[in-house]
C-alpha cells in the first residue's frame, strides 16, 4: 500500500508552508505530495493568507524536491484551457525530472468561480471528455507532427503539440462517485482511478463499475491502479486523537466512520480493509499543515507496518 500526502491549501496555506510539508513528505518516506486545485476556502476556514495556484505550487516543488511524485486531486477542468494546461503540466514534468501525475476533474465548486470571475458551464462532463482527449492527444503526438482537434467545445488546428513531458507517459488520474460517465472516462483515459472520501462499501461498488467499464472498452481492468482519498487523524492515545480532531474542526467518531482516525493500530486495520477492495494507494488528506509531528507518527507507526 502506497501512502501519499494530500493537502487542501485553499483552507489557508502559503507556498512556504506547502514546501515544508512536501519536504517532510519526502524525508519521511511517503510516496507523493498532492494538492487540491481550489481558489476559495470551504466551511469555517478563513483561507488566509489567500489561495495558491496548484500548478505554480507544483512547479516550485519540482525544483525543491528530489524523489516524491507530484500531482493534483484534481485539477479543475473549468480553470484552464486544455491546450494551455497540456503545456503547463508538461513543463512541470520536465522541471521535476519526470515526477508528475495528472489528475483532472470537471470542476464543481460554483462559488469559487463566481468569486474569481471564472465561467461555470453546465456541460462540465462533456467538456472534461474533450479536455482529456486534447491533453493526452497533444502529449502523444510525435515530435515534428501536428495535432488537430475539432470538438463541440474546443478547436485546435495545426498545433505543434509542444512541449513534451519528460515521462514517456504522464499518469492520468480520474476519480469520483459518478455511476456511469465517470467509470467510462476512467476506462478510456485513466492510469489510476481514485475514489474520494468513500466508504468501503461505496469503494467496492465504484471499483466494480470501473472494472466493468474497462472490460466493455476492451481493456484489462488490472491495467488500472485503484486508490482512495481519505481524511487522516492519528494519535498515540485517545487524547492526542481528540486534540488533532479538534484542531481541524471535526469529531472523532465522525472521523473514524468517514476516514482514517484513531490509534496507529486502528488506522492500519482500516487500511487493510480498503486493501481488500483492491485499493493499492491511499491519499491521506492532511488538514493541519503545521502539525508535522502528525506526519512523523504516521510514517513511524502506520506506514512502517504497511511496508
Amino acid at each position: 500500500m502506497d501512502l501519499r500526502i494530500f493537502t487542501e491549501p485553499q483552507q489557508g496555506a502559503t507556498y512556504d508552508t506547502l514546501l515544508t510539508v512536501a519536504k517532510a513528505t519526502e524525508d519521511l518516506g511517503f510516496d507523493a505530495f498532492f494538492r487540491s486545485d481550489h481558489y476559495l476556502s470551504m466551511g469555517s476556514a478563513d483561507g488566509l493568507p489567500g489561495p495558491t495556484d496548484a500548478w505554480i505550487t507544483l512547479a516550485g516543488l519540482a525544483r525543491e524536491t528530489n524523489r516524491i511524485r507530484l500531482g493534483t486531486l484534481m485539477t479543475a477542468g473549468t480553470f484552464r484551457l486544455p491546450g494551455v494546461l497540456a503545456i503547463q503540466v508538461a513543463q512541470v514534468d520536465q522541471m521535476s525530472g519526470g515526477r508528475v501525475e495528472f489528475g483532472l476533474g470537471a470542476g464543481w465548486f460554483e462559488e469559487e468561480h463566481k468569486a474569481y470571475g471564472i465561467p461555470f458551464p453546465k456541460e462540465k462532463i462533456a467538456r472534461l471528455e474533450e479536455q482529456l482527449e486534447i491533453v493526452t492527444g497533444l502529449w502523444a503526438t510525435e515530435a515534428g507532427q501536428t495535432f488537430d482537434y475539432h470538438g463541440t467545445y474546443y478547436d485546435l488546428t495545426k498545433s505543434p503539440a509542444l512541449p513534451k513531458p519528460a515521462q514517456p507517459k504522464v499518469p492520468v488520474l480520474i476519480g469520483g462517485h459518478g455511476a456511469t460517465r465517470t467509470p467510462r472516462l476512467a476506462a478510456r483515459f485513466a492510469d489510476e482511478f481514485n475514489m474520494p472520501f468513500g466508504s468501503i462499501e461505496d469503494t467496492v461498488r465504484q471499483f466494480g463499475r470501473v472494472r466493468d467499464a474497462a472490460r466493455e472498452a476492451g481493456r484489462d481492468p488490472g491495467d488500472l491502479v485503484y486508490s482512495n482519498a481519505l481524511v487522516v487523524c492519528v494519535g498515540k492515545d485517545d487524547q492526542e486523537v481528540a486534540r488533532r480532531a479538534a484542531a481541524i474542526g471535526r469529531e472523532v467518531d465522525e472521523l473514524k466512520t468517514n476516514g482514517l482516525a484513531g490509534s496507529p493500530a486502528e488506522v492500519v486495520d482500516k487500511i487493510g480493509r480498503y486493501t481488500e477492495t483492491g485499493s493499492s494507494r491511499i491519499y491521506l488528506q492532511v488538514l493541519d499543515l503545521h502539525d508535522l509531528d502528525h506526519l512523523e507518527l504516521i510514517s513511524a507507526q502506520v506506514q512502517s507496518q504497511l511496508s
